[in-house]
């Protein structure tokens, strides 16, 4: 990694970005609680270890491919930094970015130790990245591309900033009936486990367009599971397991 990144950016105004100004305000407004694991953010705190586990058995195997340095993962759409300081704990270089300025204020807040690997946060864009070269071994995406306003084109932009050989993980919601009902209606209206507007179904992935617009992208489906509440679980309240009908988590191979 070139070290830290305090620039801001904020580039997300124009027709051309992937990030859209509704969204940003609204998860600025969530800052000051997002790392309150009882707050609006719970449901993220309690999925957390399990996107980062499962995301952690590619990003190690890449790893040990490059044994003599850390691998320069990207958090793209960070938030506050849930996984970001995560991944970093794991040894892994981690920049994380996100166009809501605020959160990004919250996710410097939080990062108070040293972890293992090394951490930078930084308010920009995916096109800000781009446009500057910026490339890394690998890039996350989590609960991210749901909130973006082209997803063909977001994937197209993670191509754009891996290396060769570099991989993607990204998790989402899948847009069927169940999660209209599960993620939408019941989680922000009935159980209000988040705030209501937090998820516009209609901008959900299936996992079929996600390897169609992966493929025009230059990037291969390499892996997907489905991540499940699991109140009795062993491992935690989420499980992986096969059924992609509401939440599920992928990795894509640069081709």
């Amino acid at each position: 990694m070139q070290g830290p990144d305090d620039g801001v950016e904020t580039s997300f105004g124009t027709a051309t970005s992937s990030v859209s100004a509704a969204e940003v305000a609204r998860f600025d407004r969530l800052a000051e609680r997002w790392w309150d694991p009882r707050g609006p953010m719970r449901p993220l705190h309690q999925m957390n270890p399990l996107r980062v586990r499962w995301a952690d058995g590619h990003l190690s195997a890449l790893q040990a491919l490059h044994p003599d340095q850390p691998l320069r993962l990207l958090d793209l759409g960070c938030g506050a930094g849930l996984a970001s300081e995560a991944f970093a704990r794991l040894g892994y270089d981690v920049l994380g970015v996100d166009a809501a300025a605020e959160a990004i204020a919250a996710a410097r807040a939080h990062a108070v130790t040293t972890p293992p690997g090394r951490l930078s946060y930084r308010v920009a864009s995916a096109e800000t990245l781009i446009a500057e070269g910026r490339r890394f071994d690998a890039v996350t995406a989590l609960e991210v591309i749901e909130h973006t306003t082209d997803p063909a084109a977001f994937l197209r932009l993670l191509s754009g900033l891996l290396t060769p050989g570099g991989i993607v993980v990204l998790s989402t919601l899948n847009r069927t009936w169940r999660s209209l009902a599960a993620a939408k209606i019941g989680a922000e209206y009935l159980l209000r486990l988040l705030p209501v507007g937090t998820h516009d179904w209609r901008r959900f992935v299936t996992p079929g367009e996600l390897a169609d617009h992966a493929a025009a992208a230059g990037l291969r489906l390499a892996d997907i599971a489905g991540m499940m509440p699991s109140p009795a679980g062993r491992e935690g309240p989420w499980r992986i397991g096969r059924d992609l009908g509401v939440n599920y988590i992928a990795c894509l191979n640069a081709a």
